[in-house]
């Protein structure tokens, strides 16, 4: 799913008329300081990153004046959490809160549902997972006519909203249930919404992720990247993305997996399939080694789209070796595979000289497959060492990633230890 920051999704909300606090994002010390001035109250400094749990992990703060915001965001703007590194902050009012509630819109993909589901409770706030089951209330929403007012009336008689209150509340939930729609959300979680001592209902927290499959109807958003991604977008997964995007013949998937760069026993990542892709996984766990990347070369794919992707995986720099991973019968014509490979190897060898190469393909025109690569590749593995350390494994071995594995890593011992005593 595509995921917004808080701060992005309260924009959104507030384009749509829900009602959230004043406030301004900043990427600096500076910038926190001159939007506490703009509000001209106390205020909530709130770190961004996808990730839950941010109260715990001490990056909201409540402070009283500008100067105070200002050594808030400073603090809050060099920690990391779960991983992800804090980048901007949300400066927004601070609430005159009375009373913390809690709602979500997400898909029911039960079988004798499949539909959007609205849960809602009246114990919102920082520990929402530990609050009983017979307090969330849940109720699925007619995909085709939405939430209507008097089904939000009986479903907040249920969750136990007092009568002098049900319109403000249906009204509410329908609006926002409006929203998930319009946006084509996959989740809309209000954690907390308020009610502030003047009786209004706001937004204080807003998560809010868009089905990957509609961001082509709202280029107003801005999405780069329709996919989900284990932290922040890099290179490798806009390369990746650009191959997905433009060429449709065959899947072509490819994203990062938190590579570093540094620390040694990484491998350039190749699988052929999901259930490959996996077979695979095993393989490098087996013996201690790390997958760079992720990706993808299945559904029958074209060569030239197949040669996109294992450039951009055999590209990565400082990798400790290559793996094809075609641990499947792949029903696949896997000769484009083959010519694939072949061309990208001349193309990168050269550069990382003595690279590991752990090629197992197998499938449809097999034999074919093989002849290409062992004459295709013949001269390469015999010019001066460029390609000394290429293997090349068919159905033999589809299934066995204990010998897979144990091959890459000694051909990878070797190769770090060459590159250690040349000093690269």
């Amino acid at each position: 799913m595509a995921k917004f920051l808080e701060y992005q999704g309260k924009e959104w909300l507030a384009k749509a008329g829900i009602p959230v606090p004043k406030g301004r994002s900043a990427s600096s010390p500076e910038e926190a300081q001159q939007a506490a001035e703009w509000i001209g109250k106390s205020v909530a400094v709130k770190g961004q990153v996808q990730a839950g749990g941010r109260g715990k992990a001490g990056i909201v703060k409540l402070v009283e004046t500008p100067s105070e915001a200002s050594a808030a965001a400073a603090e809050i703007l060099v920690k990391t959490v779960k991983g992800l590194p804090v980048r901007q902050v949300l400066i927004e009012e601070k609430l005159a809160i009375k009373k913390e509630y809690y709602c979500s819109f997400v898909i029911n993909n039960a079988r004798d549902a499949r539909c959007p589901m609205l849960m809602f409770s009246s114990e919102g706030g920082m520990d929402i997972e530990s609050v009983p089951e017979e307090l969330i209330f849940k109720m699925n929403i007619d995909p085709i006519f939405g939430l209507q007012i008097y089904d939000a009336i009986d479903f907040c008689v249920r969750a136990g909203i007092p009568n002098k209150e049900l319109s403000k509340f249906a009204s509410f939930l329908t609006k926002l249930s409006q929203v998930y729609n319009k946006y084509d959300c996959q989740t809309l979680e209000i954690n907390p919404f308020v009610m502030t001592e003047d009786g209004s209902l706001i937004c204080a927290d807003c998560k809010m992720e868009i089905d990957n499959s509609s961001v082509g109807r709202h280029p107003e958003f801005g999405i780069k990247i329709a996919r989900d991604l284990p932290g922040e977008v890099t290179e490798l997964d806009m390369i990746g993305w650009s191959i997905e995007e433009t060429d449709a013949r065959g899947t072509g998937f490819l994203m990062n997996m938190g590579y570093d760069e540094v620390s040694p026993g990484y491998i350039g990542y190749h699988p052929i399939g999901g259930g490959s892709a996996m077979m695979g996984l095993d393989a490098l766990n087996q013996v201690g080694l790390k997958p760079a990347n992720y990706a993808d070369t299945s559904g029958n794919p074209v060569g030239s789209k197949i040669y996109r992707v294992a450039k951009s995986v055999l590209s990565q720099p400082n990798i400790d070796g290559y793996l094809l991973g075609g641990f499947m019968m792949a029903n696949q014509e896997q000769w484009h595979h083959a010519n694939a490979i072949v061309k990208v190897l001349w193309e990168e060898l050269p550069k990382k000289p003595g690279l590991p190469c752990v090629l197992l393909l197998c499938g449809n025109r097999e034999d074919e497959s093989m002849e290409i690569l062992r004459k295709g590749l013949a001269e390469l593995m015999t010019s001066d060492g460029i390609g000394k350390r290429i293997e090349i494994y068919g159905k033999e071995h589809v299934t066995d990633t204990k010998f897979i594995g144990q091959r890459l890593l000694a051909l990878a011992k070797e190769y770090r230890a060459e590159k250690d005593a040349q000093g690269k």
